[in-house]
């Protein structure tokens, strides 16, 4: 037939063609290139193209065959016309009925006769050549390249640290200056006396040292009370708002505000020594953080962030790097603390903490790109500080919040999240409540004073921040350990470190306590990526206020049950709380063991459905 005779004018073409570097692979009805194995061994240049024209010539034939019939009466041309008229539409219907593009089109000449376009007009689609995107690996990476991605990943990280660092750093002067006030100004002692107390000569001054520390003791409890109980409730409304406006970033500066607001009013209690008692102290110490939401909002709003800003593969490690940066901090904060007391004094302490609130204000106000916005409430969004406060406080969205975190959703949602929220306090609690009664312990039980404690906490501190960047570093970033494994480690870590405390009776037993605790600062990490894992971004804030309302109760909760514990045991066992809180800690183990197994099925059903395809 005429088609396939012209069909063969490509061959001797592409024959002349074969030299010069091969073209875009043609490709034939079933999507696959046409003269391209299957195995896409490449093929020299003269064998693609003829088997290119070969293949061309067999597709016309076919066509040619299905086509109707050619008038031949009349004018060549006509009859051409016609022809090529009749192979258009059927062309047209092909493909409609296929799903695929034709690009081949044919146009009579002169004499009545047909030429095909030339060589780079009849292919039908461009098959772009395969490209291997290799996996990204960090180490691979040379030095600056490796310093550009770390500086293009840091986020809240320094803000987290000079938020953490003044709040550490300026805690042994507070206590101190509350010492005396009570001591000075409450209890109207001499000089002599508080002076003595604060070189703790106190065998003389016994009755002086007990009636310091009671009323010391009270406004602590009234302090402790008014930093949980307060933000337990404002972090609910905060977690609300931030996810109906998708605005993080604000609820990070909020508690850097009242810090900053503590510090200058500890300066203003410094200044008025004799004026102003220890409830003023309290107060500045106390009300400030509390209204602002202090570290429980602050730890909600940047764990927030990170989860909106990172991938759910990454958020993990990233997660581990902000608890490291707040890890760091601790340490510096306790070591400078004491030394930075003794040689610049209240006003020097208080005035550098104010320095790096500003400092963290300023990084997080500047630096700290706000996820986009987006309004998800009802109605217009509201504008004016009277909308704002309208909004901000309205009770319906606070009830949306408990609706949001224990909806039913896939994979057994409610269930995770209510068992989540039991290992938060599973897990802070303890933490809480030897804190509580930990320096009374060490005391008795070894002899220590305020300095043996110190270096201890810190040596605690700097164990703990070794295990969590192993946990992160190398389980967590390498290995790929999942999240429940990462809290079953710390869980056990945190139990079987329990047994050492409690059974300890030299320093130096003591001592290697903490080293088989070091891994229980990983389990927050694990309770973070698994609470960002569980819900959608635009419901974090909802879900991770309610965790942190858990949390700021822990204090509440924990620190008057240790300190009954601690009072009932102290002549028997006085580590038996330590007993205590390898018991509750448990339970928490277990969960961890259940995500684990929750998480296999999951990883199964998603390999099985992506077998079985669509």
């Amino acid at each position: 037939m005429r088609d396939a005779t012209e069909a063969r004018a490509p061959l001797a073409e592409a024959e002349t063609d074969a030299a010069s570097p091969p073209g875009p692979a043609e490709v034939n009805g079933s999507g696959a290139p046409v003269g391209v194995a299957e195995t896409a061994t490449p093929q020299s240049g003269a064998e693609e193209a003829r088997t290119k024209a070969t293949e061309n010539a067999t597709e016309t034939n076919a066509e040619a065959a299905e086509e109707t019939e050619v008038p031949k009466a009349g004018n060549d041309s006509e009859g051409v016309e016609a022809g090529k008229g009749g192979k258009a539409e059927a062309d047209s219907t092909t493909s409609k009925a296929d799903g695929e593009e034709r690009t081949e089109r044919e146009s009579p000449s002169a004499n009545g006769k047909t030429h095909l376009p030339e060589e780079e007009t009849l292919l039908k689609k461009v098959v772009e050549p395969l490209q291997v995107v290799e996996k990204f690996d960090f180490w691979k990476l040379s030095l600056s390249e490796k310093t550009a991605y770390i500086r293009k990943n840091i986020t809240v990280e320094p803000m987290l640290a000079m938020y953490t660092i003044p709040s550490v750093l300026s805690s042994l002067a507070t206590q101190n200056l509350s010492l005396e006030k009570a001591c000075r100004v409450n209890l109207g002692y001499s000089d002599d006396i508080c002076d003595a107390l604060t070189r703790r000569e106190t065998a003389n001054y016994t009755f002086e040292e007990s009636e310091v520390q009671k009323l010391t003791a009270s406004m602590a409890g009234w302090k402790t009370f008014i930093q949980s109980a307060l933000p337990a409730v404002i972090i609910l409304f905060v977690g609300s708002w931030s996810d109906r406006h998708g605005c993080r970033k604000p609820c990070m500066l909020l508690p850097i505000i009242g810090e900053f607001l503590t510090a200058v009013g500890l300066l203003v209690c410094t200044y008025f020594y004799y004026e102003l008692p220890i409830e003023a102290t309290t107060f500045s110490e106390a009300v400030f953080p509390a209204m602002t939401g202090g570290w429980f909002v602050m730890f909600m709003a940047v764990f927030t962030y990170i989860a909106d800003v990172t991938s759910e593969v990454d958020r993990t490690f990233r997660i581990g790097v902000v608890n490291v940066f707040f890890s760091i901090g601790i340490p510096i904060g306790m070591a400078l603390s004491g030394v930075m007391y003794r040689l610049i004094g209240f006003y020097g302490v208080f005035g550098l903490s104010a320095c790096m609130y500003l400092c963290s204000f300023w990084y997080g106000y500047k630096h700290i790109k706000e996820t986009p916005k987006k309004w998800s409430g009802d109605g217009p969004e509201p504008a004016g500080l009277v909308g704002f406060l309208k909004d901000f406080f309205e009770v319906r969205y606070l009830l949306e919040t408990f609706h949001t975190s224990f909806k039913k959703g896939a994979n057994n949602r409610r269930v995770r999240v209510v068992l989540l929220m039991v290992v938060v306090m599973l897990v802070i609690g303890p933490m809480h409540g030897e804190n509580t009664v930990m320096y009374l312990f060490v005391r008795r039980q070894f002899n220590w004073d305020e300095l043996d404690f110190s270096l201890f906490s810190t040596y605690c501190v700097i164990v703990n921040l070794i295990g969590t960047l192993l946990s992160v570093g190398l389980f967590s970033f390498l290995l790929k350990f999942d999240d429940s494994v990462i809290g079953m480690m710390s869980c056990a870590s945190k139990i079987a470190a329990g047994f050492v405390y409690a059974f300890a009776t030299t320093v130096q037993v003591v001592r290697i306590a903490p080293l088989i605790d070091m891994m229980n600062g990983t389990s927050f990490i694990a309770m973070r990526a698994i609470a960002s894992k569980l819900v959608p971004s635009d419901e974090l804030g909802k879900v991770n206020s309610l965790f942190g309302a858990c949390e700021a109760m822990m204090p509440v909760v924990c620190g008057p049950l240790y300190s009954k514990v601690y009072q009932l045991t102290m002549d028997t066992l006085p580590g038996a709380f330590f007993l205590m809180g390898g018991v509750i800690t448990g339970p928490a183990f277990c969960i961890f063991g259940w995500y684990y197994y929750e998480a296999r099925k999951d990883r199964r059903k998603a390999q099985l459905k992506e077998i079985k395809g669509p």
